[in-house]
């Protein structure tokens, strides 16, 4: 749905500080193993857990998006997500994207994820195809990485070893605007919905 003046946006939920600070630690280590000039690192302060990728999205349509978002987390409380493990798409032959894993003990972000993509698909922005994976993206592999390159890269990351590195407790969902520059993204919270208490009394929390 392009517009002129669009935003690009996603929705996501925001990382603490603590647990942004052990994935700069992460990349740090990759940094000093990989091929020079091979992956495009994310800042870390741009460091997300996605839930949905909207794109381009009008600015007369981030109220809706909010409605949407409320109704969304209106029937899920707050839970606790960790971080533990490494892996890359669309695998460690082929790697493209260099991601640490979230893990959960319930299916409170999976319902979650569900939730939003029910919501905002009536808008407009049709559910994802792919079975929803949650990850942190570390880095990108750059397009001019060769065979070589990649299955370095794929080896560093089969024989790193990363163990839950922090956990955090999800209670809120933003609404975010990503702006690119040549220097990189810049990142806007343009609205935050709480998880619902509610939801979270009647679960007996």
């Amino acid at each position: 749905m392009p517009e002129t003046n669009a935003l690009r946006t996603f929705i996501a939920i925001e990382l603490d500080a603590g647990l942004r600070r052990e994935l700069q630690r992460i990349q740090e280590g990759f940094k000093r193993q990989m091929p020079p000039g091979s992956v495009r690192w994310v800042a870390p302060e741009g460091i997300h857990l996605t839930l949905k990728f909207l794109g381009d999205t009008p600015r007369g349509r981030v109220a809706e998006v909010g409605a949407a978002l409320e109704r969304a987390c209106a029937g899920c409380a707050p839970f606790e997500f960790s971080l533990e493990g490494r892996g890359c798409f669309p695998n460690l032959r082929r790697p493209r994207v260099i991601w640490v894993a979230v893990r959960e003990r319930g299916q409170a972000l999976a319902h979650l994820n569900a939730a939003v993509e029910r919501e905002v698909a009536p808008l407009g922005w049709p559910t994802e195809e792919r079975a929803f994976s949650p990850h942190l993206t570390l880095g990108r592999v750059t397009r001019d990485a060769d065979g070589r390159a990649e299955t370095a890269i794929g080896g560093i990351v089969e024989r790193s070893v990363i163990e839950q590195i922090g956990v955090q407790l999800a209670t809120a969902v933003h609404l975010i605007q990503s702006d690119l520059r040549p220097s990189g993204a810049v990142y806007t919270r343009l609205l935050s919905v709480p998880l619902s208490a509610a939801a979270a009394a009647e679960k007996g929390e």
